[in-house]
């Protein structure tokens, strides 16, 4: 397993080729079918309303401002049946921290979800989740077992950035701290729900602090083994209050060698995405001969990144054709990583 000391010396090397060499080996002894994985399914944001106030996000609005909402169940249900009519398997909601929408309201929807759709619920941050457990009163634990038992299928790794408080405290010092992230990933792997783990990088962090993310998602993984995927992505500046003090988002480079790091010290989490959303689609396709063996979703909504500047779309044969020109085939999964569809 790789040490902490050998990967700040490849943050520190020129060595880029070198590194993705490295990343995409590991890539094909534990993907040795030459497949990469996409998904289909659709970010719902149900409601913008949010009291953190993070430096980095463009999309939230105070409580009481004109332009916040809280969608309707019917307004839900009816983007679920378009990913539906549109071969999507997943939905993955997220939204503000809301001071108002305790534990019943949430149980009340992924119950009248089930009712209705054959879907898997991917759903709430840890942040999302700590802020149910405060507001309803009740403990960590029973917040996601109830959550789990009204339908919840499993939990994204969002709310993540860095695992770092130093970082935290200067870009979202409201948020959850990086022990409470941790602390709702390893009860619900303890519940026997699966999670992903996610970095967003690029946000003024060192490759020391950086380091330390790895660090805690590698522990957690060798004790559980709940995790299904790492997911790196880049801080997107435009639109956003701290973009005023980070003067250059990561550059393609800079993404390539943090996501091949991130393959090589996570050895023991099997699947790693290359992401297009805030990259763009060339440099997630690089990013598959650097460790990457899964390009996401299609994500036929998204209003968090794009608030903050990121424009790249891409429909399902974009994905495909971009999977094909790299010299792989692309396999539609499940949320879990755990079907390959026949297409």
């Amino acid at each position: 397993m790789m040490t902490r000391e050998q990967a700040l010396d490849m943050f520190q090397s020129d060595d880029l080729v070198g590194i993705g060499v490295e990343a995409d080996a590991l890539r094909r002894r534990l993907h040795p079918g030459g497949v990469v994985s996409y998904i289909i399914d659709r970010n719902i944001n149900y409601t913008n309303f949010c009291t953190e106030y993070c430096s980095f996000c463009a999309f939230y609005r105070p409580m009481g401002h004109k332009e916040g909402y809280v969608q309707s169940h019917e307004s839900i249900f009816a983007k679920i049946q378009e990913t539906i009519d549109l071969g999507g398997t997943g939905i993955l909601m997220q939204g503000g921290l809301h001071p108002d929408l305790k534990i019943e309201w949430y149980e009340d929807l992924f119950r009248a979800i089930k009712q209705r759709f054959k879907i898997h619920l991917h759903c709430l941050s840890a942040p999302e989740v700590t802020n149910i457990t405060e507001v309803s009163g009740i403990g960590l634990r029973d917040t996601i077992a109830r959550l789990r038992d009204s339908g919840l299928d499993s939990i994204p790794g969002g709310g993540a950035e860095i695992l770092d408080d130093a970082v935290r405290h200067r870009i979202s010092r409201l948020k959850c701290s990086s022990q409470e992230w941790v602390d709702v990933h390893r009860t619900a792997h303890a519940l026997g729900m699966r999670t992903t783990a996610t970095m967003m990088f690029g946000c003024g962090e060192t490759h020391e602090q950086r380091l330390n993310h790895l660090e805690i998602v590698r522990q957690i993984q060798e004790d559980t083994g709940g995790f299904t995927a790492f997911i790196p992505w880049s801080f997107q500046r435009e639109n956003t209050s701290l973009g005023r003090f980070v003067k250059q988002e990561a550059t393609a480079v800079e993404y390539l060698r943090t996501l091949a790091i991130a393959r090589l010290f996570l050895s023991n989490i099997v699947n790693v995405q290359s992401s297009w959303v805030t990259q763009g689609l060339k440099t997630c396709q690089v990013g598959l001969r650097f460790g990457g063996n899964d390009v996401g979703s299609i994500m036929i909504e998204e209003n968090v990144v794009s608030a903050a500047g990121a424009r790249n779309h891409a429909t399902e044969e974009d994905l495909r054709r971009l999977i094909r020109d790299a010299g792989f085939v692309p396999k539609q999964r499940d949320t879990l990583y755990r079907t390959y569809f026949l297409n």
